[in-house]
């Protein structure tokens, strides 16, 4: 059966469509796909309900400022211009490209941390994650697969051993290990792997690494693919099934075939003469015992009892509580080709013959990266086609899990409703013999109880479970092009460590968001209470113009902002639980921050302006210099809370200045722009301010520390305990 969507490399071929369109196995992927809706990030999230507050605080505002003016006896026209220069200040229009410029930035660091990013909100996402499902084999393991076990019907040996002892010994030593030739050589058939001799005795594959273990494994007995196959040509096939978990092919002897010493040894024991069929199966032990009839013994097949499949089992569980993987391997003869080659024509009455060991390392760096997520609150959950046992061996290994955890497999999920998983999701460390269905199921059951998941995947048959998860990572060297299109990040080296270092990057640029968010909501509610107050002193007029207001916005505040969007990672930033999902963007303290800052930063300004302008203050070329004075202090002023915002805890003389040399870069970019903006007289013009003397100036300076000490007071009193 060839589904829609197949490659063909090379050959030619007669079809027989049997289904069209949706109809077909990519169809019904296609149609999970469009039934799984987008989820909204966190960040997407934080941002919509940032946008609703500001716009309730423009318009609330220049309500409040069309009635002090009407108050202050302004015309109706300077009170509709005032209230729209309050209104430019209520926005901060740098922060959209600001966020944007951010999110760029921590896809550019995660790219050279091995993490594509394809889709930007997915960046800061990474930083809310508390549940990371992966796949086992070549994430959490080295995909470099080692046959080290054969088990037979009363008989096991390990390869290093086996291999010694060699075909030659079993040819002339009996039946009793005969089963070992094969078992191996139905391996070496029964694999689409392809083998290459690089030198004697070292081996190349090429395909599914379980496959190319197989070869190595049958090639070391002398059986290799290669040779097998001209002997015993394939003639049909029914290929690997994510469902069944077996492949099969069906080979003939050759008629008139030069027969090796090995070849014809496995012929012999098969039985088989010239033309006659035989197909080899392998795949799940537990799968191939339920289409099996016989089992193979002493060179011959014997009814398959209840003792013989209790002793399959326990060997079975034996070697994947090892943390083996294991795969079993049988055979039947055929007179002839079926009509319909198929699993319940061609599956049937198997004679099992016995069962290979193959471990597969778990990474070096994987136990580490395993602790680090738990040390960070988040919970590593594996899921895998592999047997439970195995599955759950590796687990202990790694640390994802303890020593009673339970453990479900496919065939628990499918005899369990959506609400039963719910109630047990969070309580399952490893799922086992799973299918994709499966694994879309299980990210519906984490969201469901209000998880941020992230879920990787390599197959077609991934990508549903891809897409609806909050972060879809797909695998960049074993991965399809499906499942990569449907997922938010592409891990290019295939390593769950890669997961844990992007979302380490996550949490750095959810931090910087909230810092440079920070830095503008309060430095523009500092300005409203400038604006505002101004307006009930009698004589006095709005401080700031409307281009004075866009200028700050976008200059004076943007450089820095941007600057702080690529803070280092703060002290502990993954010793600590994710925030929550749901958190409101002012949480933590955010809001706090930008009334005490913006208080302190206003309530300043209007003492300045209102001093310079009672007192008469002139610049250097006689014009009153109130405005200009307190135009300069804001923007001085907010250079103070960028440099003061380095960090959200610590004080900046523990974190130290240079340790972004970007924003004191920006700040003295920002502080040189301001002061060409008040001493040149092409910007005295465009903007309406008047240059200062020495005295003025300084005045502006030391004035504008208040806000730098105001922010390093308050995160004293959070070390403290005082403040959260």
């Amino acid at each position: 059966m060839v589904y829609m969507g197949t490659s063909v490399t090379y050959g030619r071929g007669t079809a027989l469509i049997v289904e069209t369109g949706m109809q077909t196995e990519l169809g019904r992927i296609a149609e999970l796909i469009q039934g799984v809706e987008s989820e909204k990030t966190p960040l997407q999230r934080r941002m919509d309900e940032l946008g609703g507050v500001l716009i309730r605080a423009a318009l609330v505002v220049m309500g409040i400022a069309v009635v002090v003016g009407l108050i202050a006896g302004d015309s109706i026209q300077d009170v509709l211009l005032n209230a729209v220069a309050i209104a430019v200040a209520v926005v901060p229009e740098g922060l959209p490209a600001v966020v944007t410029i951010a999110l760029a930035l921590g896809a550019q660091r995660m790219l050279r941390r091995r993490a594509l990013i394809r889709k930007l909100p997915a960046v800061e996402t990474l930083g809310s994650v508390t549940t990371i499902c992966s796949d086992k084999t070549g994430t959490l393991t080295e995909n470099k697969m080692t046959v080290t076990v054969m088990d037979v019907a009363g008989s096991r040996a390990k390869m290093d051993e086996a291999v010694a002892v060699g075909m030659a010994r079993l040819i002339t030593d009996g039946s009793g290990n005969a089963a070992h030739a094969v078992l191996l050589a139905g391996d070496a058939l029964c694999n689409d792997a392809a083998l290459e001799q690089v030198q004697p005795g070292e081996w190349k594959t090429v395909g599914d690494p379980t496959e190319g273990a197989l070869l190595v494994a049958a090639a070391n007995y002398g059986l290799v693919k290669p040779h097998l196959e001209r002997v015993f040509p394939r003639v049909g096939e029914v290929p690997f099934d994510s469902d069944r978990k077996r492949m099969t092919t069906i080979h003939t002897l050759e008629a008139n075939a030069t027969l090796s010493d090995s070849e014809g040894y496995v012929a012999r024991l098969l039985n088989l003469r010239p033309l006659d069929y035989v197909a080899f199966t392998k795949g799940a032990v537990d799968t191939m015992l339920d289409r099996s009839t016989h089992v193979w013994y002493e060179g011959k097949a014997v009814p398959l009892t209840a003792e013989w499949r209790r002793r399959i089992e326990d060997a079975t569980n034996d070697l994947a509580q090892n943390g083996l993987r294991v795969l079993g391997m049988g055979f039947r003869h055929l007179t002839e080709l079926p009509a319909n080659i198929n699993p319940e024509t061609v599956e049937i009455d198997l004679t099992f013959v016995g069962m290979v060991g193959i471990i597969d390392p778990p990474r070096k760096e994987v136990k580490d990266a395993v602790a680090v997520a738990k040390t960070a609150g988040i919970r590593p959950v594996m899921i895998t086609g592999d047997h439970p046992l195995t599955a759950y061996a590796i687990a202990r290994e790694l640390g994802i899990a303890q020593e009673g955890d339970r453990v479900l497999t496919g065939h628990d999920l499918n005899q369990m409703s959506q609400t039963d998983l719910e109630n047990v999701v969070e309580n399952v460390a490893v799922y086992a013999r799973v299918s994709p269905e499966n694994k879309l199921n299980i990210v519906q059951a984490l969201q469901t109880k209000g998880h941020i998941a992230a879920m990787t995947g390599d197959g077609v048959n991934d990508a549903p479970a891809l897409k609806k998860s909050d972060i879809g990572v797909a695998m960049g060297i074993t991965g399809t092009a499906v499942s990569k299109e449907a997922s938010d990040m592409v891990i290019l080296d295939d390593n769950f460590a890669t997961i844990v270092s992007a979302v380490e990057e996550g949490r750095t640029i959810y931090d910087n968001v909230r810092r440079f968010i920070k830095y503008l909501l309060a430095s523009n509610t500092g300005e409203l209470i400038v604006l505002l107050t101004t307006q009930l002193i009698a004589g006095m007029t709005l401080p700031l113009t409307t281009l004075q207001i866009l200028w700050m916005n976008l200059i004076t505040d943007g450089i820095p902002a941007l600057a702080l969007g690529v803070e280092q990672a703060e002290k502990g930033g993954m010793k600590r639980a994710p925030y929550a999902p749901n958190e409101s963007l002012f949480g933590r303290g955010l809001g706090r921050h930008i009334v005490i800052v913006g208080a302190l930063l206003g309530i300043s300004g209007v003492a300045l302006g209102y001093w310079a302008f009672a007192n008469n203050i002139t610049a250097a070329n006689g014009a009153p210099a109130w405005n200009t004075m307190v135009f300069i202090f804001l923007t001085i002023a907010q250079m103070g809370h960028a440099l003061a915002l380095r960090s959200h805890r610590e004080s900046i003389f523990t974190v130290g200045l240079a340790g972004n040399r970007l924003l004191i870069g920006a700040v003295i970019v920002t502080i040189v722009l301001q002061l060409i903006a008040i001493y040149t007289p092409f910007f005295n013009n465009l903007f309406n301010t008047n240059p200062l003397t020495l005295d003025q100036l300084l005045i502006c300076l030391v004035l504008s520390t208040v806000v730098f000490w105001g922010v390093e007071l308050e995160k004293l009193l959070m070390r403290r305990g005082i403040l959260k």
